[in-house]
């Protein structure tokens, strides 16, 4: 008699293992934005037969087409193949501004040597002088350079050519 109570028993409590389950799950979507630098135009300058005394600017458009904020730095490198220091020898002005009866206007970012010139540092990181541009905007920045009048006759058909390179990182969270 006990055994057959233990059976029914054991049998019941399997019946009664049944239990009501629900489940739901949540999804979650990940997409990086972007920096996208340009830089307009690709060539700024190119000046021929320039005398001492002689200057001329351009705007370059430094653009971000991505969808989050960038900075920026500006180096230059410049060749002297000839052997004369024409890049040393030529000033370079940087602002923020428009050209404005041939000479830059706005803010000044930089004045010396077009050999030297440079705005921040590429190094990771802020560092005084970078430029912020936001997604979607452009930086406009003036470039006017002289050949300064006291030039002397050694810069007789000197020719140099100055490479500006622009180096972005975001800048959030960094």
């Amino acid at each position: 008699m006990l055994l057959a109570s233990s059976v029914a028993t054991i049998g019941a409590g399997a019946m009664s293992l049944a239990v009501f389950t629900d489940s739901k799950a949540s999804t979650g979507s990940w997409t990086a934005g972007t920096i996208v630098l340009g830089v307009s135009p690709a060539t700024s300058f190119t000046a021929t037969n320039i005398m001492p005394g002689d200057t001329g600017a351009a705007v370059i458009g430094v653009t971000n087409s991505g969808t989050s904020q960038l900075r920026y730095a500006m180096t230059t490198a410049a060749t002297n193949a000839d052997s004369k220091g024409l890049a040393a020898q030529m000033t370079l002005a940087i602002t923020t501004g428009p050209i404005v009866a041939g000479a830059c206007t706005g803010t000044s970012l930089y004045s010396g040597a077009l050999s030297t010139a440079a705005l921040g540092n590429p190094a990771q990181g802020a560092d005084a002088g970078d430029r912020n541009v936001s997604a979607a905007a452009t930086d406009n920045l003036c470039f006017q350079w002289t050949f300064p009048k006291a030039s002397g006759n050694g810069f007789q058909a000197a020719t140099t050519t100055a490479t500006f390179t622009f180096a972005a990182e975001q800048t959030a969270n960094n």
